[in-house]
This record gives C-alpha cells, sequence and structure tokens, in this order.
C-alpha cells in the first residue's frame, strides 16, 4: 500500500488506552523529528463527515486527514474531541496525533457513488490540514486529487506554511472546480504569538504563504480568529494586522473574538495564568456565563474594527454557516452577511441553490 513505505521513526508498543477504541488502529510511532510527538496511523472507514446545519444551511461536509494538531494553540475550539479517545484535551491533543494513513483512497471510492452530490468540502474546520506531520505523510495531494477529478468544489483554512507545497497543484485544479484559500493569523505580536501559538508558523511566514497564492490569482480570506480581549484589540495591533494582511494581497477577512468551550477554558486559563497573570479577573468575568465574550463587548469590537477593515481596502468575510470554515464561491449565490446579492461562478452551476439567507458572522 502507498503509505507502507513511509518510515516515520521507532514503532511504539506503549499505545494509550484510549485508543483502544480505534478498532483500525495500524501502529504508533515516534521519529527524531517531531520529539515528544506519538503518531497513530490508522485507516479510516470514511472521508466525508457530514456535518448539521446552522438554520439556514441543511449541511455541510468536511475531511480531517488528522485529529489533534501540533499546532498546540491554547484557545483551539477543537481539543476537545480528543477526550473520546480517553485522551486529555490539553497536552495530549498537541502530542497525540491521529493519522488517517488511507484517506485520499477512501475519499476517492466516497466521491464515485452515484449518491454524491458534489456539495463543497471544507477542510480545516477542525484540525489543521497542513499542520507539521503534513510534510511527512502527504496526504492533502491525494486529496486535493480527488477532489477536483470527481468535480467536487473545496476549500483549505489553515495556519500552515506547507500550503506553498501544494499551490502549484491547487493553481491548476482551480481552473477545474471552485478552490477558496484562507490562511488563519490571528496575532501578530511575534512574542505572544510564540507564546500561546507554539507550534505554528510567524504570522510573517503565514503572510508570505498568502503572497504566494495571490500571486498565482487566488482570492485569498485571512482568518483573525480570535481576537483576545485585552491583549490584540487594540486600535494598534488591528491596524497593524489589517496592514499586513494587505500588503501581503489578501481580499477579505474575517473576524470573530475568543471563543472558550467548556473543554477548552481551563487549558487557556492555565496559559493566562501563568503569562498574564492581570487579565485573569476580567477573563473569568467575560466567560462566567458562557463560551462567548459578552455581547457588548462583541459589538464593540465590531464597531471598532469594521471600518478599519474598510480603511485597508479590505473586504469582511464571510463563513460557511454549515462548516464554520471558508464559505465556498461554489455558493455564491447566497445572501452575504449584509444581505447583498453575490454572483454565482459561472462555472458552478448546478450548486445554484435559492431561498437561503446566510446569517451575519459572529461579532
Amino acid at each position: 500500500m502507498r503509505w507502507s513505505g513511509q518510515e516515520l521513526g521507532v514503532e511504539t508498543t506503549s499505545a494509550l488506552p484510549g485508543l483502544a477504541k480505534l478498532n483500525n488502529l495500524v501502529r504508533s510511532v515516534q521519529t527524531p523529528e517531531f520529539a515528544g510527538i506519538t503518531f497513530h496511523e490508522v485507516l479510516a472507514k470514511s472521508a466525508l463527515n457530514r456535518v448539521p446545519g446552522q438554520s439556514v444551511m441543511p449541511f455541510g461536509w468536511t475531511i480531517n486527514p488528522y485529529r489533534g494538531c501540533s499546532h498546540a494553540c491554547f484557545y483551539c475550539f477543537a481539543r476537545p474531541t480528543h477526550t473520546y479517545l480517553d485522551l486529555d484535551a490539553g497536552k495530549d491533543f498537541d502530542s497525540q496525533l491521529i493519522v488517517k494513513v488511507n484517506v485520499a483512497e477512501v475519499l476517492e471510492k466516497e466521491l464515485a457513488k452515484a449518491s454524491w452530490g458534489r456539495h463543497p468540502v471544507a477542510l480545516g474546520t477542525n484540525t489543521d490540514p497542513y499542520q507539521r506531520a503534513e510534510g511527512k505523510y502527504r496526504l492533502m495531494p491525494g486529496i486535493i486529487k480527488a477532489l477536483a477529478d470527481s468535480g467536487t468544489p473545496f476549500s483549505i483554512l489553515t495556519k500552515g506554511t506547507l500550503l506553498r507545497r501544494d499551490l502549484p497543484l491547487l493553481a491548476e485544479v482551480a481552473q477545474r472546480v471552485p478552490v477558496d484559500l484562507a490562511m488563519s493569523i490571528a496575532i501578530y505580536d511575534d512574542e505572544l504569538q510564540q507564546s500561546i501559538e507554539p507550534g505554528t508558523p510567524t504570522a510573517a511566514a503565514r503572510l508570505a504563504t498568502v503572497r504566494a497564492a495571490a500571486d498565482l490569482g487566488f482570492d485569498v480570506g485571512v482568518f483573525m480568529m480570535p481576537i483576545l480581549p485585552y491583549l490584540t484589540d487594540t486600535v494598534d495591533h488591528l491596524d497593524l494586522a489589517l496592514s499586513r494582511i494587505r500588503e501581503a494581497g489578501a481580499s477579505t477577512v474575517l473576524f470573530s473574538t475568543l471563543y472558550l468551550k467548556a473543554g477548552v477554558k481551563p487549558w487557556f486559563m492555565q496559559w493566562l495564568s501563568r503569562e498574564h497573570p492581570e487579565l485573569v479577573e476580567r477573563y473569568t468575568s467575560m466567560y462566567a456565563d458562557g463560551t462567548y465574550a459578552p455581547k457588548e463587548y462583541r459589538k464593540w469590537l465590531a464597531a471598532r474594527i469594521r471600518p478599519m477593515i474598510r480603511e485597508h481596502g479590505l473586504e469582511r468575510g464571510t463563513e460557511d454557516p454549515a462548516t464554520g470554515g471558508v464559505r465556498s464561491s461554489a455558493l455564491g449565490m447566497l445572501r452575504d452577511g449584509y444581505g447583498e446579492r453575490a454572483e454565482l461562478r459561472k462555472r458552478a452551476p448546478e450548486f445554484v441553490t435559492t431561498g437561503l439567507q446566510v446569517q451575519p458572522t459572529l461579532f
């Protein structure tokens, strides 16, 4: 099989107890290139995930070639997904990574079924498909080819500069199907970024990837998510961020404030207590009643950043309401968050759906 020749390092016999739930586990391996990380290789039974829609959209489709993420972002909303395997949402999420080594082959078979409707598929809505492990496993080229060969539009949201490796392939398949790209870059203070996102490339490296994609003709969006209260919501930080985004050639910006799910909050607050103890009381108060910052704060932030987005010659982006990722241009016929009619790409007439209204992105 294609993946059997990938020599990653030493096979380990110390699989964690929760992995017993993975009856498709092939092996667990470690390698000096990824110190402190264990890869648990599995044979995927399915590749496409159907995601229930949020009111206006009946459903969305995603692909997650990896589970867990070495980006190690303290605020990552996907952390609780690891608890299904009796792994913790903290360190295990960063270091015990599930790799679906046959995902491209399984996807190709699923897309070949007569029942597949060529609905837009989102990548990067849970864990990052271009995290460092992709440099070894190279799962994305097979996924991209399978989607394009089947006529399926897709979008990619990533923090990984490994995207640059596949830009020539993406430019080629974009001639056949709608392809939408977005880079997640929330923090433009290097010291803060390395503290709270220790496994990610620098903002400069990610912006260079935006430029490389824009130079190939892609309309690249930037996700400024999350904006951290009292840390990255200042006029100076937002102005710097938007200036650099514009200089990199991005076309749209999508923003939201910090979202703290129950399984994420303890991990984030541990970081905050260590790095910014002066803010613990404020955050505790802000997130005492739920996962979102108070509505008043979100309105205040929106009132601050929206005019700045326009001043920098950028457009406000819109996320997919079903997947939370990049909204596919194949759905361009849907109304955007301001109720203005968007033009449908002529090369994707089969994806026309009428009568739907996309809700504005959460502040």
